[in-house]
């Protein structure tokens, strides 16, 4: 792991941003976990693609395929919002803590030793989310 993570290359730090005040924020989730609706195609073993989890969502339409066999699943089964805390953001919403929960949430395979080969759909994920007018996003490694 060490020689991987000096492998990777170096970014330099970017202008200071003030955020908004997070009761005037719109918030979203980018997770790790695999998680995705029942009806979306399962992550396969490497993938950096993405799923794309409506806001709306409940957990009973939810599964999680991500592939590890240090991917202890047993917490999420308990609450999954311990990998997607979709109903912590709307309960959040609900007494004012943030402004609003994002439209579309997202989702991709964790266990991936090459971090670099999310560039694409990292930054494809980052236009969806500016497009959704999210001032903040969780991630959520998993």
């Amino acid at each position: 792991m060490r020689a991987r993570a000096e492998a990777l290359p170096e970014i330099e730090a970017g202008p200071w941003l003030t955020p908004k005040p997070l009761a005037e924020s719109r918030v979203a989730i980018v997770s790790t976990a695999g998680m995705h609706r029942r009806s979306d195609p399962p992550f396969t073993l490497g993938a950096v693609d993405y799923r794309i989890v409506p806001g709306d969502a409940g957990f009973d339409e939810m599964v999680v395929s991500h592939i590890s066999t240090n991917f202890d699943r047993s917490a999420f089964q308990k609450d999954p919002n311990i990998a997607f805390p979709l109903d912590r953001l709307r309960e959040m919403a609900q007494c004012g803590e943030i402004d609003s929960v994002a439209q579309w949430h997202y989702s991709f395979m964790g266990a991936m030793p090459v971090p670099t080969m999310f560039e694409d759909t990292g930054t494809e994920v980052g236009r969806l989310l500016a497009a959704d007018d999210v001032d903040v996003a969780l991630l959520i490694p998993v």
